[in-house]
């Protein structure tokens, strides 16, 4: 199976990694070309534009940034509406609003292409490791279409019927993820300040009701102070702000998402957005004295 993959950030080139590895034969575009070369030395072959890539590939997956950039690799010159058609799949799997992904799937099933939204839910490591859980909406023949990719690329694959229901599913999921980060480095911040050892806090919390993944992946590198990225901090504050609009749209009341949100933004204003969405600890550490 061939496949075009646009965008070769922590996610996408893992993702890419990993089809390679399984045999796929893929065609990779980066605006940044040089991010290509490791992919290459794997296997792949460069599209100079997306368009190009789109032009060779009967199915197309993107992991982009945000939004804008979801929106500029399809519409801007050399984009791939100028090559979807009849016969051709495009698969955004990055992380949008319903909005941005309605717009998309307007514009590529006027050109007679098919669609599917297929954000994921999982970092760097999961990607590394086939380990994703893939939320996808749309064209259902796409889907169906492109499961041996995503069986590759994810643990299980939720198809969540019409377009914009993947990127809701995304952003609720964020948001929960967004708020529990806040909660969790506040509690790691009042253990160390109330004489405790922050790391016994870790192993208590580790055999209770609240243990999960995020906990202990995260944990012990936040107490180190290190944030190696597998998830920017940037993008954990857009996620939150998608998500804030959306509880706007549902006249849902967010007030523990919308204080997670403002910690996030203020961790950008002091330089951290590149560091792990983790690194909010730094914030939540100097607002308690202890930075």
């Amino acid at each position: 199976m061939e496949v075009g993959f646009l965008g070769l950030g922590i996610m996408g080139k893992a993702m890419a990694a990993n089809l390679l590895r399984h045999g796929f034969r893929v065609t990779v575009w980066n605006r940044t070309l040089s991010k290509c070369e490791e992919l290459v030395a794997m296997g792949a072959t460069v599209g100079d534009t997306p368009v190009a890539v789109v032009a060779k590939c009967k199915y197309t997956i993107a992991m982009l940034s945000d939004p804008s950039a979801a929106l500029s690799v399809v519409f801007d010159k050399d984009g791939v509406l100028e090559q979807i058609g009849e016969g051709k799949g495009y698969v955004d799997m990055s992380t949008v609003d319903a909005a941005t992904s309605c717009k998309i799937s307007e514009a590529v099933k006027q050109k007679g292409g098919a669609f599917v939204e297929a954000p994921v839910s999982g970092s760097k490591k999961p990607a590394e490791d086939g380990q994703l859980v893939i939320l996808a909406a749309g064209d259902k023949a796409l889907y169906d279409d492109m499961v041996p990719a995503f069986d590759v690329l994810g643990k299980r694959s939720f198809f969540l019927g019409e377009i914009g229901n993947g990127a809701k599913m995304k952003l609720v999921v964020n948001m929960i993820m967004g708020s529990m980060m806040n909660a969790f480095s506040e509690g790691l911040c009042l253990a160390d300040k109330s004489g405790l050892s922050p790391q016994t806090l870790l192993d208590v919390l580790d055999l209770g009701a609240v243990a999960n993944p995020m906990f202990k992946m995260k944990g012990p590198s936040m107490l180190q102070g290190s944030y190696n990225p597998a998830f920017p901090l940037k993008h954990q504050q857009k996620d939150m702000r998608l998500a804030l609009s959306l509880g706007d749209e549902t006249a849902v009341a967010m007030p523990v998402a919308a204080a997670a949100n403002e910690a996030f933004k203020k961790a950008r204003s002091l330089g951290l957005g590149d560091l792990d969405f983790s690194a909010v600890h730094e914030v939540l550490k100097g607002a308690g004295g202890s930075a």
